[in-house]
């Protein structure tokens, strides 16, 4: 039980670094674009 909730809590930290990396991404290429 223990392990599977350190699991969900290390997917949702990657998945969370993951959405924040592409929106900065996504914004320095609009920005470049404009």
């Amino acid at each position: 039980m223990y392990f599977l909730d350190l699991m969900f809590s290390v997917v949702c930290f990657l998945f969370l670094v993951v959405f924040v990396l592409v929106g900065v991404a996504f914004l320095t290429l609009m920005e470049r674009k404009v």
